[in-house]
């Protein structure tokens, strides 16, 4: 499992700032990165690789690991929707069906790992 790097208090703190409407890219990236980090701990493993441009990337599920390259499963979504998702203010059928989501692979499904944090509709 890979290190933490922002604590839960930063992480929350950005978090609250970004649902109050901050548009500072430091609350945003602090958010993201914070969200993906929960979702490593939450799911851990390699065979899903989770990416949110310009902010943060993660590998996470457990399953076959990968090492090189492009890995087979991935999902890439903006920071917007990850934050909804990852929060639960947006659901992932919502957001797939919205094509606010680009998932490949078999594996590259979240559903039932999301939110990661709830807070609610």
């Amino acid at each position: 499992m890979a290190r933490r790097r922002i604590s839960a208090a930063d992480g929350l703190a950005a978090l609250a700032a970004v649902e109050s409407g901050s548009t500072a890219r430091t609350d945003i990236a602090t958010a993201v990165r914070f969200l993906l980090e929960e979702l490593a701990e939450l799911a851990p493993g390699k065979s899903v690789e989770v990416r949110v441009p310009p902010y943060g990337a993660v590998q996470c599920v457990g399953g076959l690991t990968h090492t090189r390259g492009t890995p087979p499963n991935v999902i890439e979504t903006d920071a917007e929707t990850w934050i909804g998702i990852a929060t639960g203010v947006l659901s992932w059928d919502e957001a797939t069906a919205g094509a606010r989501v680009l998932a490949s692979g078999s594996r590259a499904n979240l559903d039932g790992l999301l939110p990661v944090i709830r807070r609610g509709r």
